[in-house]
């Protein structure tokens, strides 16, 4: 297990306007994926955005190459990672700040992995682009030009768990289940759904209020059962709203591994046990 960092992980509108105002090395990320209807995340990004903002297409930079057993959201090749990040003019200085329009778990898997990569201090922007519009914050149309950061990718900077991993978890620590309580539950009637036996659901939502990451007592209170001193692993569908998770016991100094295949990758073995129901369960001894 990796140290908690002792960097701020959230950062407020006030708090980067304030930076941004004084000449802070601050790179601004803003992460965005096709919306419904088509017309695309980069369309309102091109609108406006806050100033000095580089766009980040969320299944592009976030999201490697699938193969039939890593899930749908693998890590990032880091080699092309880091071709991106010295690209939005990352160096391994810098403070990045993190946001998103809509969802915010896009934001905070894009704070994870470049945690993961080793980029030692990225702050997700509490509230999103609405936070930076609530306090008059500017927009600006203009694109930056592509930077020359000279950051050096390290990955493996946060922890992370294999299916292996997560299972142990499950029957010896903490793991939880980020996902919706009906994805928990799953249906006996049908294969591949419901939750690894041990588990326990905290949906990935209860992480925010009205859009906005929870105070940290509200957020001790709804992690209490889970912060006694054992190690601690965060799953979901597809290894991207469990960041939220990852995100808010960071925001506790309480560092969670990341299982990045996640359900989507765990029931690609048949021979991994999964449990219905809203209860974990018990998880089997590994066999042998």
């Amino acid at each position: 297990m990796h140290p908690a960092s002792t960097k701020a992980v959230v950062t407020s509108a006030n708090q980067l306007a304030t930076a941004l105002r004084t000449g802070a090395k601050i790179v601004v990320l803003e992460v965005g994926q096709k919306t419904a209807d088509d017309v695309g995340a980069r369309h309102s990004y091109l609108a406006g955005h806050i100033p000095g903002a580089h766009f980040v297409p969320f299944d592009n930079d976030l999201v490697g190459e699938r193969t039939g057993t890593s899930g749908t959201g693998p890590l990032p090749d880091p080699g092309q990672l880091e071709e991106r990040l010295r690209t939005w003019g990352v160096d391994d200085d810098s403070t990045v700040v993190v946001h998103a329009r809509h969802s915010p778990a896009v934001a905070t898997r894009a704070w994870w992995v470049l945690r993961w990569a080793g980029v030692a201090n990225v702050q997700y922007l509490n509230g999103g682009l609405s936070a930076w519009q609530e306090i008059g914050g500017p927009l600006d149309a203009r694109v930056p030009p592509p930077a020359a950061g000279t950051a050096v990718v390290r990955p493996g900077s946060l922890s992370v768990l294999t299916a292996e991993d997560a299972g142990r978890l499950a029957a010896s620590g903490h793991l939880i289940d980020a996902r919706a309580p009906k994805a928990y539950a799953g249906d006996p009637r049908r294969t591949g759904t419901g939750h690894i036996p041990g588990a326990h659901s905290i949906p990935g939502s209860d992480n925010f209020t009205d859009g906005r990451l929870r105070d940290a007592a509200a957020l001790r209170a709804l992690y209490s059962a889970h912060l006694d001193g054992q190690e601690i692993g965060a799953y979901c569908g597809s290894g991207v709203s469990a960041t939220t998770t990852v995100l808010a016991l960071a925001h506790l100094g309480v560092e969670a591994a990341l299982y990045p295949g996640s359900w989507s990758a765990w029931i690609t073995d048949p021979a991994r046990p999964t449990t219905t129901g809203a209860q974990p369960g018990a998880h089997p001894p590994p066999a042998g």
